[in-house]
């Protein structure tokens, strides 16, 4: 697989691998931690370099998970974690970002990752009761200390962004992006471009719909993080159809899958853009970093970019009370 350049020139795979499911949110964990161990490494030898995870994975359990199945090959890789949330008796609470949790939450996850240092240290969400020059200020020690690499944002604002990277350069902002969540384009995108800032999509595959796996008829696990999100309520699936038939038929054309059409279209948005899909499958993980080698023309790519404006997309990607976490 080639590698992309982030921002403050951190070079990954062009496709990276988001760890959470293993621990969390989609329907019961896996039962043999092993079996998410080999799916790990397997990641690293068809080529992925870039992984993903966080304290509130779990919490903790995804981070423990990461480090172990990385640490003899701690060398090849590039690891993100993330700080942010109040974590009480194993649960989120809230945030916090004040500067001596993040330190807290820096020293933890150097333990659990079995690392000298976190590559990239994300916010995780925009905390409205610390100002965002103190959390930038404070990953700046960290990493003039050599305890941290490189500072990122997650579903932050193109303002919060600006303001960030005035303190400290940040190198990437992760958000969701997909053919059927476009909301990073109207300002985040363009703020990045002129910033110099590397971006993360998560659920770049819409959370398995633009797989072509999922449709109206799909049950999930009183666990799965799909029971709680508008648009996996069973009318809108079957509104969001049409836009997941647009996406298979093209796929059917090119002898791919859909999730390779949609992970190459978000390849040919931008070269500093870096997908994350996640999976408990290293099928999955061969699949998914294959769609670095789907090429689509220019009118695929115009027929795409107006997708979701043409055939429209249907319920929010996030229940009210999580979307108000979000582009702060």
């Amino acid at each position: 697989m080639h590698s992309r350049t982030l921002g403050q020139g951190l070079e990954v795979s062009a496709i990276g691998l988001g760890a959470m499911g293993m621990s969390q949110s989609y329907g019961p964990n896996p039962g043999d931690r092993n079996d998410m161990i080999s799916v790990l490494r397997s990641a690293v030898d068809h080529g992925v370099t870039f992984f993903d995870t966080a304290e509130v994975y779990g919490p903790y359990v995804n981070e423990e998970l990461v480090g172990e199945a990385l640490s003899s090959i701690r060398g090849q890789v590039v690891i993100a974690t993330k700080f942010g949330w109040d974590i009480r008796d194993g649960k989120s609470v809230g945030l916090n970002s004040r500067p001596e949790q993040i330190r807290r939450v820096a020293e933890a996850s150097l333990k659990r990752l079995r690392t000298d240092v976190i590559d990239l240290f994300y916010q995780h969400r925009v905390d409205p009761d610390v100002p965002i020059e103190d959390v930038a200020g404070t990953v700046g020690e960290l990493i003039a200390e050599g305890k941290v690499m490189h500072f990122g944002l997650s579903e932050a604002s193109a303002a919060t962004i600006r303001a960030a990277h005035a303190v400290h350069p940040v190198t990437a902002v992760q958000s969701e992006y997909s053919l059927w969540t476009r909301d990073p384009e109207a300002e985040v995108l363009p703020t990045l471009a002129e910033l110099g800032i590397g971006f993360v999509p998560f659920s770049p595959l819409g959370k398995g719909f633009l797989t072509g796996t999922v449709d109206a008829s799909a049950t999930f696990a009183e666990d799965d993080i799909r029971n709680r999100v508008p648009r996996f309520d069973q009318d809108n699936l079957a509104a969001n159809q049409a836009l997941v038939d647009h996406v298979k038929d093209l796929a059917a054309s090119k002898h791919v899958t859909p999730g390779q059409i949609a992970l190459a279209w978000l390849l040919a948005q931008q070269p500093w853009i870096v997908p994350i899909p996640g999976t408990r499958r290293t099928t999955r993980i061969q699949e998914n970093a294959t769609a670095t080698q789907v090429a689509l023309s220019a009118d695929e790519r115009a027929d795409l970019d107006s997708l979701a404006q043409r055939i429209g997309v249907h319920g929010d990607r996030y229940n009210p009370t999580h979307m108000a976490y979000v582009n702060r």
